[in-house]
Protein backbone atom coordinates (compact mmCIF):
# COMPACT_ATOMS: atom_id res chain seq x y z
CA UNK A 1 0.00 0.00 0.00
CA UNK A 2 1.01 3.59 -0.46
CA UNK A 3 1.74 5.43 2.76
CA UNK A 4 0.70 9.09 2.50
CA UNK A 5 1.38 11.85 5.00
CA UNK A 6 1.86 15.58 5.31
CA UNK A 7 5.17 16.92 6.54
CA UNK A 8 5.83 17.78 10.16
CA UNK A 9 6.43 21.42 9.27
CA UNK A 10 3.23 21.65 7.25
CA UNK A 11 1.29 20.04 10.07
CA UNK A 12 2.71 22.46 12.59
CA UNK A 13 1.10 25.35 10.71
CA UNK A 14 -2.25 23.62 10.33
CA UNK A 15 -5.35 23.37 12.46
CA UNK A 16 -4.21 19.97 13.70
CA UNK A 17 -0.92 21.20 15.11
CA UNK A 18 -1.83 19.88 18.52
CA UNK A 19 -1.75 16.31 17.22
CA UNK A 20 1.45 14.32 17.39
CA UNK A 21 3.47 14.73 14.19
CA UNK A 22 3.32 11.09 13.14
CA UNK A 23 2.76 10.29 9.48
CA UNK A 24 1.25 7.59 7.48
CA UNK A 25 0.72 3.90 7.30
CA UNK A 26 3.59 1.48 7.20
CA UNK A 27 4.42 0.49 3.62
CA UNK A 28 3.94 -2.97 2.21
CA UNK A 29 1.00 -5.30 2.49
CA UNK A 30 -0.73 -4.05 5.58
CA UNK A 31 -3.47 -5.50 7.69
CA UNK A 32 -5.50 -4.27 10.62
CA UNK A 33 -7.59 -1.15 11.11
CA UNK A 34 -8.41 1.31 8.31
CA UNK A 35 -8.21 5.08 8.18
CA UNK A 36 -9.79 7.27 5.52
CA UNK A 37 -7.51 9.84 3.91
CA UNK A 38 -8.03 12.31 1.09
CA UNK A 39 -6.07 11.64 -2.07
CA UNK A 40 -4.61 14.37 -4.29
CA UNK A 41 -7.79 14.36 -6.36
CA UNK A 42 -9.89 14.88 -3.24
CA UNK A 43 -11.45 11.41 -3.29
CA UNK A 44 -11.86 9.50 -0.05
CA UNK A 45 -9.94 6.23 -0.05
CA UNK A 46 -8.92 3.68 2.54
CA UNK A 47 -5.42 3.14 3.85
CA UNK A 48 -4.78 0.10 5.97
CA UNK A 49 -2.59 0.30 9.04
CA UNK A 50 -1.36 -2.26 11.52
CA UNK A 51 -2.93 -2.52 14.96
CA UNK A 52 0.51 -2.31 16.55
CA UNK A 53 2.17 0.22 14.27
CA UNK A 54 5.19 2.05 15.51
CA UNK A 55 6.99 5.37 15.37
CA UNK A 56 6.24 7.79 12.58
CA UNK A 57 4.72 5.04 10.48
CA UNK A 58 1.60 5.00 12.61
CA UNK A 59 -1.12 7.00 10.88
CA UNK A 60 -2.93 9.17 13.43
CA UNK A 61 -4.29 12.21 11.63
CA UNK A 62 -6.23 13.02 8.49
CA UNK A 63 -4.07 14.57 5.76
CA UNK A 64 -7.16 16.25 4.32
CA UNK A 65 -7.29 18.53 7.37
CA UNK A 66 -3.98 20.04 6.24
CA UNK A 67 -5.15 20.96 2.74
CA UNK A 68 -6.35 24.43 3.70
CA UNK A 69 -3.44 25.35 5.96
CA UNK A 70 -1.83 28.70 5.12
CA UNK A 71 1.41 28.79 3.17
CA UNK A 72 3.94 31.63 2.90
CA UNK A 73 3.28 34.30 0.30
CA UNK A 74 4.91 33.62 -3.05
CA UNK A 75 4.95 29.85 -2.79
CA UNK A 76 4.11 27.97 -5.96
CA UNK A 77 1.67 25.11 -6.43
CA UNK A 78 2.96 21.88 -4.89
CA UNK A 79 4.63 19.49 -7.32
CA UNK A 80 4.88 15.73 -6.87
CA UNK A 81 8.37 14.22 -7.21
CA UNK A 82 8.86 10.44 -7.37
CA UNK A 83 12.29 8.98 -6.59
CA UNK A 84 13.22 5.34 -7.14
CA UNK A 85 16.13 3.74 -5.33
CA UNK A 86 15.10 5.85 -2.36
CA UNK A 87 17.22 3.93 0.14
CA UNK A 88 20.48 4.22 -1.81
CA UNK A 89 23.54 6.37 -1.24
CA UNK A 90 22.66 8.90 -3.94
CA UNK A 91 19.12 9.34 -2.64
CA UNK A 92 20.41 9.77 0.88
CA UNK A 93 21.95 13.04 -0.32
CA UNK A 94 19.43 14.03 -2.99
CA UNK A 95 16.20 13.76 -0.99
CA UNK A 96 17.38 16.31 1.56
CA UNK A 97 18.40 18.70 -1.22
CA UNK A 98 14.93 18.37 -2.73
CA UNK A 99 13.15 18.84 0.61
CA UNK A 100 15.29 21.86 1.53
CA UNK A 101 14.52 23.75 -1.69
CA UNK A 102 17.99 23.42 -3.19
CA UNK A 103 16.78 21.45 -6.21
CA UNK A 104 13.49 23.05 -7.29
CA UNK A 105 13.80 26.42 -5.53
CA UNK A 106 12.97 27.94 -2.17
CA UNK A 107 9.39 28.81 -3.20
CA UNK A 108 8.51 25.35 -4.50
CA UNK A 109 6.63 23.06 -2.07
CA UNK A 110 7.17 19.37 -2.66
CA UNK A 111 5.21 16.14 -2.29
CA UNK A 112 7.72 13.27 -2.28
CA UNK A 113 6.92 9.73 -3.42
CA UNK A 114 9.69 7.31 -2.42
CA UNK A 115 9.95 4.01 -4.30
CA UNK A 116 11.82 1.17 -2.67
CA UNK A 117 11.83 -2.60 -2.96
CA UNK A 118 10.88 -5.40 -0.63
CA UNK A 119 14.57 -5.75 0.18
CA UNK A 120 15.06 -2.04 0.95
CA UNK A 121 11.74 -1.56 2.74
CA UNK A 122 13.21 -0.97 6.20
CA UNK A 123 15.88 1.38 4.85
CA UNK A 124 13.26 3.49 3.03
CA UNK A 125 11.38 3.79 6.30
CA UNK A 126 14.60 5.04 7.91
CA UNK A 127 15.06 7.67 5.19
CA UNK A 128 11.47 8.81 5.74
CA UNK A 129 12.13 9.10 9.47
CA UNK A 130 15.14 11.37 8.85
CA UNK A 131 13.13 13.53 6.47
CA UNK A 132 10.43 13.79 9.11
CA UNK A 133 12.94 14.74 11.81
CA UNK A 134 14.34 17.49 9.56
CA UNK A 135 10.93 19.31 9.47
CA UNK A 136 11.54 21.00 6.12
CA UNK A 137 8.86 23.67 5.53
CA UNK A 138 8.70 22.88 1.79
CA UNK A 139 8.09 19.16 2.32
CA UNK A 140 4.28 19.07 2.35
CA UNK A 141 3.75 15.36 1.87
CA UNK A 142 5.74 12.13 1.92
CA UNK A 143 4.69 8.76 0.50
CA UNK A 144 6.52 5.45 0.54
CA UNK A 145 5.80 2.43 -1.63
CA UNK A 146 7.26 -0.66 -3.25
CA UNK A 147 4.87 -0.44 -6.22
CA UNK A 148 5.75 1.83 -9.19
CA UNK A 149 2.05 2.19 -10.03
CA UNK A 150 1.55 3.84 -6.64
CA UNK A 151 4.82 5.74 -6.41
CA UNK A 152 4.49 7.33 -9.87
CA UNK A 153 0.83 8.29 -9.55
CA UNK A 154 0.34 11.98 -10.49
CA UNK A 155 4.13 12.51 -10.59
CA UNK A 156 5.29 15.78 -12.12
CA UNK A 157 8.92 14.62 -11.96
CA UNK A 158 10.30 11.08 -11.74
CA UNK A 159 13.95 10.59 -10.79
CA UNK A 160 14.88 6.98 -11.52
CA UNK A 161 17.99 6.10 -9.53
CA UNK A 162 17.40 2.48 -8.61
CA UNK A 163 19.22 -0.09 -10.76
CA UNK A 164 21.08 -3.34 -10.17
CA UNK A 165 24.88 -3.22 -10.15
CA UNK A 166 26.99 -5.18 -12.56
CA UNK A 167 27.99 -8.52 -11.04
CA UNK A 168 31.26 -10.47 -11.42
CA UNK A 169 31.66 -11.89 -14.91
CA UNK A 170 28.56 -10.14 -16.19
CA UNK A 171 28.67 -8.91 -19.79
CA UNK A 172 27.39 -5.44 -20.63
CA UNK A 173 24.61 -7.06 -22.66
CA UNK A 174 23.49 -8.93 -19.52
CA UNK A 175 23.44 -5.67 -17.58
CA UNK A 176 21.43 -3.99 -20.34
CA UNK A 177 18.83 -6.74 -20.24
CA UNK A 178 18.64 -7.02 -16.45
CA UNK A 179 18.20 -3.32 -15.78
CA UNK A 180 16.23 -2.87 -18.98
CA UNK A 181 13.47 -5.01 -17.55
CA UNK A 182 13.26 -2.70 -14.54
CA UNK A 183 12.96 0.39 -16.73
CA UNK A 184 10.49 -1.28 -19.04
CA UNK A 185 8.21 -1.86 -16.07
CA UNK A 186 8.74 1.65 -14.74
CA UNK A 187 8.10 3.18 -18.17
CA UNK A 188 4.80 1.34 -18.38
CA UNK A 189 3.84 2.53 -14.89
CA UNK A 190 4.69 6.14 -15.77
CA UNK A 191 2.63 5.81 -18.91
CA UNK A 192 -0.40 4.71 -16.90
CA UNK A 193 -0.38 6.96 -13.84
CA UNK A 194 2.08 9.89 -14.11
CA UNK A 195 1.19 13.44 -15.05
CA UNK A 196 1.22 13.54 -18.90
CA UNK A 197 3.83 16.33 -18.70
CA UNK A 198 6.02 14.37 -16.25
CA UNK A 199 9.76 14.96 -16.62
CA UNK A 200 11.77 11.73 -16.22
CA UNK A 201 15.43 11.85 -15.13
CA UNK A 202 17.19 8.49 -15.45
CA UNK A 203 20.28 7.96 -13.28
CA UNK A 204 20.49 4.16 -12.98
CA UNK A 205 23.06 2.75 -15.39
CA UNK A 206 23.36 2.16 -18.28
CA UNK A 207 21.36 5.39 -18.04
CA UNK A 208 21.13 6.35 -21.74
CA UNK A 209 19.63 3.06 -22.83
CA UNK A 210 17.56 2.69 -19.65
CA UNK A 211 16.03 6.08 -20.48
CA UNK A 212 15.36 4.89 -24.03
CA UNK A 213 13.58 1.79 -22.72
CA UNK A 214 11.44 3.82 -20.33
CA UNK A 215 10.60 6.33 -23.09
CA UNK A 216 9.57 3.69 -25.62
CA UNK A 217 7.28 2.10 -23.02
CA UNK A 218 5.56 5.39 -22.18
CA UNK A 219 3.93 6.64 -25.40
CA UNK A 220 1.55 8.87 -23.45
CA UNK A 221 4.47 11.01 -22.28
CA UNK A 222 6.42 13.46 -24.43
CA UNK A 223 9.64 11.87 -25.71
CA UNK A 224 11.38 15.16 -25.07
CA UNK A 225 10.72 14.77 -21.35
CA UNK A 226 12.99 11.73 -20.93
CA UNK A 227 16.56 12.58 -19.92
CA UNK A 228 19.61 10.60 -18.80
CA UNK A 229 22.09 12.12 -16.37
CA UNK A 230 25.39 13.34 -17.82
CA UNK A 231 25.63 16.44 -15.65
CA UNK A 232 28.16 14.85 -13.30
CA UNK A 233 30.40 14.29 -16.32
CA UNK A 234 29.92 17.93 -17.30
CA UNK A 235 30.72 19.11 -13.78
CA UNK A 236 33.85 16.98 -13.71
CA UNK A 237 34.95 18.35 -17.08
CA UNK A 238 34.45 21.94 -15.89
CA UNK A 239 36.42 21.19 -12.74
CA UNK A 240 39.38 19.73 -14.63
CA UNK A 241 39.48 22.63 -17.10
CA UNK A 242 39.27 25.16 -14.29
CA UNK A 243 42.13 23.57 -12.39
CA UNK A 244 44.28 23.32 -15.50
CA UNK A 245 43.62 26.98 -16.34
CA UNK A 246 44.01 28.02 -12.68
CA UNK A 247 40.65 29.80 -12.58
CA UNK A 248 37.42 29.47 -10.61
CA UNK A 249 34.83 26.97 -11.89
CA UNK A 250 32.21 29.64 -12.63
CA UNK A 251 34.44 31.22 -15.26
CA UNK A 252 34.43 27.98 -17.32
CA UNK A 253 31.43 27.91 -19.66
CA UNK A 254 30.05 26.16 -22.75
CA UNK A 255 31.37 22.77 -21.63
CA UNK A 256 29.49 19.94 -23.32
CA UNK A 257 29.37 16.17 -22.88
CA UNK A 258 28.43 14.28 -26.02
CA UNK A 259 27.11 10.76 -26.44
CA UNK A 260 26.81 7.86 -24.03
CA UNK A 261 27.47 7.82 -20.31
CA UNK A 262 30.33 5.39 -20.83
CA UNK A 263 33.99 5.47 -21.79
CA UNK A 264 32.90 6.52 -25.28
CA UNK A 265 31.57 9.81 -23.88
CA UNK A 266 33.14 12.95 -25.37
CA UNK A 267 33.97 15.86 -23.04
CA UNK A 268 34.09 18.82 -25.43
CA UNK A 269 37.00 21.21 -24.99
CA UNK A 270 36.67 22.52 -28.57
CA UNK A 271 33.69 24.74 -27.74
CA UNK A 272 34.47 25.36 -24.05
CA UNK A 273 35.49 28.80 -22.86
CA UNK A 274 37.42 30.25 -19.92
CA UNK A 275 36.54 33.81 -18.98
CA UNK A 276 34.97 34.18 -22.41
CA UNK A 277 38.03 32.97 -24.31
CA UNK A 278 38.40 29.62 -26.06
CA UNK A 279 39.85 26.94 -23.80
CA UNK A 280 42.31 25.95 -26.51
CA UNK A 281 43.72 29.51 -26.46
CA UNK A 282 43.81 29.83 -22.67
CA UNK A 283 45.31 26.42 -21.88
CA UNK A 284 47.27 26.06 -25.11
CA UNK A 285 48.32 22.49 -24.37
CA UNK A 286 46.67 20.43 -27.10
CA UNK A 287 48.44 17.24 -26.05
CA UNK A 288 46.85 17.49 -22.57
CA UNK A 289 43.46 18.40 -23.99
CA UNK A 290 43.40 15.60 -26.57
CA UNK A 291 45.14 12.84 -24.62
CA UNK A 292 44.74 13.44 -20.87
CA UNK A 293 41.60 15.53 -20.34
CA UNK A 294 39.06 12.89 -21.40
CA UNK A 295 40.54 10.04 -19.31
CA UNK A 296 40.65 12.36 -16.28
CA UNK A 297 36.92 12.95 -16.61
CA UNK A 298 36.12 9.31 -17.31
CA UNK A 299 38.13 7.87 -14.40
CA UNK A 300 37.20 10.45 -11.78
CA UNK A 301 34.66 8.12 -10.17
CA UNK A 302 37.23 5.37 -9.78
CA UNK A 303 39.70 7.88 -8.31
CA UNK A 304 37.13 8.88 -5.68
CA UNK A 305 36.57 5.24 -4.69
CA UNK A 306 40.31 4.65 -4.44
CA UNK A 307 40.71 7.60 -2.08
CA UNK A 308 37.92 6.91 0.40
CA UNK A 309 36.36 3.62 -0.50
CA UNK A 310 32.95 4.96 -1.55
CA UNK A 311 31.34 5.84 -4.84
CA UNK A 312 30.46 9.41 -5.77
CA UNK A 313 27.07 9.57 -4.09
CA UNK A 314 27.21 13.20 -2.95
CA UNK A 315 28.48 14.69 -6.21
CA UNK A 316 26.00 12.59 -8.19
CA UNK A 317 23.17 13.97 -6.06
CA UNK A 318 24.44 17.51 -6.60
CA UNK A 319 24.56 16.90 -10.35
CA UNK A 320 20.93 15.70 -10.34
CA UNK A 321 19.95 18.94 -8.60
CA UNK A 322 22.02 20.87 -11.16
CA UNK A 323 20.29 18.96 -13.97
CA UNK A 324 16.85 19.94 -12.68
CA UNK A 325 17.77 23.54 -11.85
CA UNK A 326 19.03 23.96 -15.40
CA UNK A 327 15.54 23.10 -16.64
CA UNK A 328 13.58 25.26 -14.21
CA UNK A 329 15.85 28.32 -14.54
CA UNK A 330 16.88 30.16 -17.73
CA UNK A 331 20.31 29.26 -19.09
CA UNK A 332 22.75 32.18 -18.79
CA UNK A 333 23.66 33.80 -22.11
CA UNK A 334 26.64 32.17 -23.78
CA UNK A 335 26.46 29.00 -21.71
CA UNK A 336 24.87 25.56 -21.97
CA UNK A 337 24.08 22.54 -19.86
CA UNK A 338 24.17 18.86 -20.75
CA UNK A 339 21.96 15.85 -20.39
CA UNK A 340 21.25 12.92 -22.66
CA UNK A 341 18.00 13.52 -24.53
CA UNK A 342 16.04 12.06 -27.42
CA UNK A 343 18.02 12.63 -30.61
CA UNK A 344 14.94 13.07 -32.81
CA UNK A 345 15.37 16.15 -35.02
CA UNK A 346 18.85 17.04 -33.75
CA UNK A 347 21.02 19.36 -35.91
CA UNK A 348 24.23 17.31 -35.68
CA UNK A 349 23.32 14.29 -37.79
CA UNK A 350 23.13 11.93 -34.81
CA UNK A 351 20.86 8.98 -35.62
CA UNK A 352 17.33 9.53 -34.38
CA UNK A 353 15.71 7.34 -31.75
CA UNK A 354 18.65 7.42 -29.32
CA UNK A 355 19.16 9.03 -25.93
CA UNK A 356 22.31 11.03 -26.66
CA UNK A 357 24.01 13.70 -24.57
CA UNK A 358 24.21 17.10 -26.25
CA UNK A 359 24.58 20.80 -25.32
CA UNK A 360 21.25 22.37 -24.37
CA UNK A 361 19.67 25.64 -23.29
CA UNK A 362 16.43 26.29 -21.42
CA UNK A 363 14.05 29.20 -20.91
CA UNK A 364 13.40 27.92 -17.40
CA UNK A 365 10.01 26.38 -18.20
CA UNK A 366 11.10 22.76 -17.67
CA UNK A 367 11.84 22.23 -21.36
CA UNK A 368 14.99 22.71 -23.44
CA UNK A 369 16.39 23.37 -26.88
CA UNK A 370 19.45 21.76 -28.46
CA UNK A 371 22.23 24.27 -29.04
CA UNK A 372 22.73 24.38 -32.79
CA UNK A 373 25.93 26.36 -33.29
CA UNK A 374 28.63 24.18 -31.72
CA UNK A 375 31.70 23.61 -33.87
CA UNK A 376 32.25 19.96 -34.77
CA UNK A 377 35.81 19.51 -36.00
CA UNK A 378 37.32 16.26 -37.25
CA UNK A 379 38.61 15.33 -33.77
CA UNK A 380 35.12 15.65 -32.27
CA UNK A 381 33.28 14.11 -35.22
CA UNK A 382 35.13 10.80 -35.03
CA UNK A 383 34.46 10.46 -31.32
CA UNK A 384 30.82 11.47 -31.56
CA UNK A 385 30.34 8.76 -34.14
CA UNK A 386 31.95 6.12 -31.92
CA UNK A 387 29.58 6.92 -29.06
CA UNK A 388 26.62 6.99 -31.46
CA UNK A 389 27.54 3.54 -32.77
CA UNK A 390 27.68 2.19 -29.23
CA UNK A 391 24.21 3.55 -28.45
CA UNK A 392 22.79 2.12 -31.69
CA UNK A 393 24.15 -1.27 -30.71
CA UNK A 394 22.76 -0.98 -27.17
CA UNK A 395 19.38 -0.13 -28.69
CA UNK A 396 19.58 -3.31 -30.75
CA UNK A 397 20.36 -5.29 -27.61
CA UNK A 398 17.18 -4.12 -25.88
CA UNK A 399 14.84 -4.19 -28.89
CA UNK A 400 12.82 -6.92 -27.19
CA UNK A 401 12.10 -4.49 -24.33
CA UNK A 402 11.03 -1.57 -26.52
CA UNK A 403 8.76 -3.29 -29.01
CA UNK A 404 11.13 -2.40 -31.84
CA UNK A 405 12.74 -4.57 -34.45
CA UNK A 406 16.47 -4.26 -34.17
CA UNK A 407 19.69 -5.62 -35.57
CA UNK A 408 22.03 -8.03 -33.86
CA UNK A 409 23.24 -7.29 -30.35
CA UNK A 410 27.00 -7.05 -30.76
CA UNK A 411 28.43 -5.79 -27.49
CA UNK A 412 32.18 -5.98 -27.91
CA UNK A 413 34.72 -7.42 -25.52
CA UNK A 414 35.76 -3.92 -24.40
CA UNK A 415 34.12 -2.86 -21.14
CA UNK A 416 32.90 0.71 -21.69
CA UNK A 417 31.30 1.10 -18.28
CA UNK A 418 32.79 4.15 -16.58
CA UNK A 419 35.31 3.09 -13.92
CA UNK A 420 33.75 3.30 -10.47
CA UNK A 421 30.21 2.78 -11.78
CA UNK A 422 29.99 -1.00 -12.02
Amino acid sequence: MLARRASCAALARSAVASRRCAPAAQLGNLGGKRNNVRTKAGIESAVETEENCYGIFCYNYDVSEDEDSPVPEGWKKTIRVAVSGAAGQISNHLLFQIASGLTFGDKQPIALNLLGSDRSRSAVEGVAMELEDSCYPLLRELNISTDPMQAFRDADWAILIGAKPRGPGMERSDLLDMNGQIFQMQGKALNEVANPDCKVVVVGNPCNTNALIAMENAPNLDRKNFHALTRLDQNRARSQLAMKANVFYETVTNVAIWGNHSTTQVPDFVNAKVQGEKVTDVIGDMAWLEEEFTPLVQTRGAAVIKKWGRSSGASTAVSISDHIRSLVNPTPAGDCFCMAVCSDGNPYGIEEGLIYSMPLRSKGDGSYEIVEDFEINDWLRARLKKSEDELVNERNCVAHLTGMSGGACEVGAEDTTLPGEN
